[in-house]
């Protein structure tokens, strides 16, 4: 599962202010992002929905370099990426959650006030089932509220946690990660007398079957979505997602505005991903099994989904489209 980790020490959390050597290696990664397209990194920041939540595109770039640079874009150390396999890269990251945990640390009302609204449910209820407790539950909560909010100070500046988190899980999986380490590390030091194995921690059921199981239901239920979709949103998944196309490439083909590409891309990714939980649950697994499945590491799925999106290519499409399609074939 493709879920972040964090540090169970809460200093593990916070980032430390730049040493010389840490501020050159802060230049390298505006240098690298910069070598992205302007068009390429509005994108990614219109994808994000970052100004809605009040993160500037300058700001997004800086956290986009950050997490770029830590991660070296999910290849080997030794690889040197190219703006392509950047690009690629970001488009695989949780854009709207990454843009929101970083407003959120920059300390942006009106992220947080989404943040709330979204999360402060779900992580009490999470809180709850970890500590076995309603009191208990909602004392847990409260306290990665205050931590999160960047209550502590470090060197005389507030800090957050939500600035280490990456985008690569999704932000709910991380947030509960944390929930249980700051669980554990409180009963640590309430009991130190009482051995690790011991802690009373009312943690998730532990699943009946395997995970090799899981991944093939994941996998089936992929392709159930897949074989129901037009042929037109094929063509934007594969176009977007594997080609690494841009809006404005995708309308031209498309003959639409940019900004209308953008929409459908983003009412489609949700359609998928309701549809996905439902043949997940059509298949046996629970709602919060499903939910938790839809994390998945996409590399842990024996599954080409370019040969998904290219099958049953029907004349849906008009004649002028298809031919537009196939005779674009390099970047406009």
């Amino acid at each position: 599962m493709d879920v972040e980790t964090a540090s169970s020490q809460p200093d593990d959390l916070v980032l430390a202010l730049p040493t010389a050597q840490q501020s050159t290696t802060a230049r390298h990664q505006k240098l690298d992002l910069s070598e992205l397209p302007k068009d390429v990194l509005r994108e990614l920041w219109l994808t994000a929905e970052a100004e809605t939540c009040g993160l500037t595109l300058e700001e997004f770039s800086a956290a986009l370099a950050s997490v770029g640079a830590k991660l070296n874009y999910s290849l080997p150390s030794s690889v040197q990426p190219d703006p392509a396999q950047k690009a690629s890269f970001f488009r695989s990251l949780h854009l709207s959650e990454l843009a929101l945990a970083h407003s959120c640390a920059l300390s942006h009302e009106v992220a947080w006030a989404r943040f709330l609204r979204l999360y402060r449910a779900p992580l009490t209820q999470a809180a709850i089932a970890i500590s076995g407790s309603a009191t208990l539950g909602h004392d847990l909560a409260d306290s990665l509220y205050s931590e999160l909010y960047g209550l502590r100070q470090v060197d005389g500046q507030r800090r957050s946690p939500l600035a280490s988190y990456s985008g690569r899980g999704s932000l709910l999986g991380w947030l509960r990660t944390i929930l249980a380490q700051r669980h554990v590390d409180r009963h640590r030091r309430t009991h130190r007398e009482a051995p690790l194995d011991t802690l009373d921690v009312a943690a998730q059921a532990p699943s009946t079957e395997p995970i090799g199981s899981e991944l093939t239901r994941l996998t089936h239920a992929i392709a159930r979505t897949f074989q129901d979709l037009a042929p037109e949103d094929r063509f934007l998944l594969a176009s977007y997602f594997l080609d690494s196309q841009t809006l404005l490439q995708i309308s031209r083909v498309l003959r639409v505005h940019e900004a209308t590409i953008s929409r459908r891309l983003k009412r489609l990714v949700a359609d998928l991903r309701k549809q996905l939980l439902h043949n997940l649950q059509s298949g046996g697994l629970s709602k919060r099994a499903a939910e938790e499945a839809l994390g998945t590491d996409p590399r842990d799925i024996e599954t080409n989904l370019r040969s998904l999106l290219q099958t049953s290519q029907t004349s849906t499409f008009s004649d002028k489209t298809a031919s537009a399609i196939t005779t674009t074939s390099d970047p406009l």
